[in-house]
């Protein structure tokens, strides 16, 4: 019995109607990829293979055992009719449906949310999958191999849009990062990331400096959470606290930064201030960096650097979205390495064995 799984489902019709599929994904609470197919459905309309993924989902989630289901859908349609919202007056979706709430009830406890298009990218990518081969596609996660490659565990800090957290979470579920989250602490409980990661089935702990009386009181609490949680690495992802980094996480926080350090960083130096920093400064090159953690700003040994040009047309944003190209790259790479145990820092510089 699994406590708790994740889905997301997807399905689409090249034509609709015409040759359709249904995608989806199955995950534990930590992230972990359980399950994931694209299922070929011949000739149907976008809704018919809507519903198709989502009882396809509900009944592979019942065979291996899942006791709740948190379910996403990009079908605002589907999830209100599911939800009690909308009346099903399809008669071809009406049987779906009635199947739909059935897998339900045999659930100990259940949710059907909306999400956008992009924290769906899997579920969409395995639809077009199926459709381009006209066959089903199959990736199926063994208990015995996740227990062979037992995935690093993953505290993520974030302070604002969780851009970085959803990368992340996207190169897990599609097994390009052997890697769980179990946990994500938030600087702000405002900030969008927040939802972001409850949504992708995520557990968010919120910890606000101003609520702590000193750095050290607000540095423990960080450390009592990623502790509790067991956590491997922390990464750090668009988070904007300095905290003292404990002796036990010495070497094992990382953060990215988008520009070249030592270049263009320290306190302020984060997002737009930073690319807008950049365009005044007129260099010519800019990019990320990723470098473990010391309890300066944006400061300790570099792992990774890549690089991209500076255009003489561009504005912070058109450089920021540059760059974050760079840095969807940088930062599982490092994470690989640090996984591989290829990584040293012993002289203050980081070492990469092959």
């Amino acid at each position: 019995m699994i406590e708790q799984i994740i889905i997301f489902t997807d399905g689409g019709s090249r034509g609709n109607p015409g040759p359709s599929a249904a995608g989806f994904v199955l995950k534990d609470k930590c992230g972990n990829q359980l399950y994931a197919a694209g299922i070929y459905l011949g000739k149907n309309t976008n809704n018919f293979a809507e519903y198709s993924a989502i009882v396809k989902s509900l009944e592979t989630a019942s065979e291996i055992g899942a006791e709740k289901i948190r379910l996403y859908s990009d079908s605002e349609l589907l999830v209100r009719q599911i939800n009690g919202q909308y009346k099903v007056k399809s008669q071809t979706l009406r049987p779906l449906y009635t199947q739909v709430m059935e897998l339900l009830s045999g659930f100990g406890g259940w949710s059907v949310e909306h999400v956008y298009r992009e924290g769906n990218e899997f579920a969409d990518e395995l639809v077009n999958m199926a459709l381009d081969k006209k066959a089903d596609v199959i990736f199926e996660t063994s208990r015995e191999n996740q227990n062979k490659d037992k995935p690093i565990r993953l505290g993520v800090l974030i302070s604002g849009g969780g851009t970085t957290l959803i990368n992340l979470s996207k190169e897990i579920t599609a097994g390009r990062l052997n890697a769980e989250i179990p946990i994500v602490i938030s600087s702000r409980a405002g900030a969008a990331g927040v939802e972001r990661a409850r949504k992708a089935g995520l557990r968010v702990v919120v910890i606000r400096k101003n609520d702590f009386d000193d750095i050290e009181s607000f540095s423990e609490k960080i450390e009592q959470e990623l502790s509790a949680a067991k956590v491997e690495l922390v990464v750090q992802a668009g988070w904007l606290c300095l905290w003292r980094i404990p002796s036990q996480f010495e070497n094992k926080v990382m953060n990215i930064h988008p520009a070249l350090l030592p270049g263009f960083g320290g306190k302020g130096m984060w997002g737009h201030h930073v690319h807008q920093a950049v365009l005044d400064a007129g260099v010519k090159v800019s990019g990320c960096t990723v470098h473990f953690c010391n309890n300066e700003y944006d400061s300790g040994p570099i792992i990774i650097q890549r690089c991209c040009r500076v255009e003489e047309a561009d504005t912070a944003d058109t450089l920021a979205e540059r760059v974050f190209e760079q840095e969807c790259i940088a930062y599982p790479e490092a994470i690989k390495l640090f996984i591989e145990k290829r990584l040293s820092a012993a002289t203050g510089k980081v070492e990469i064995s092959r």
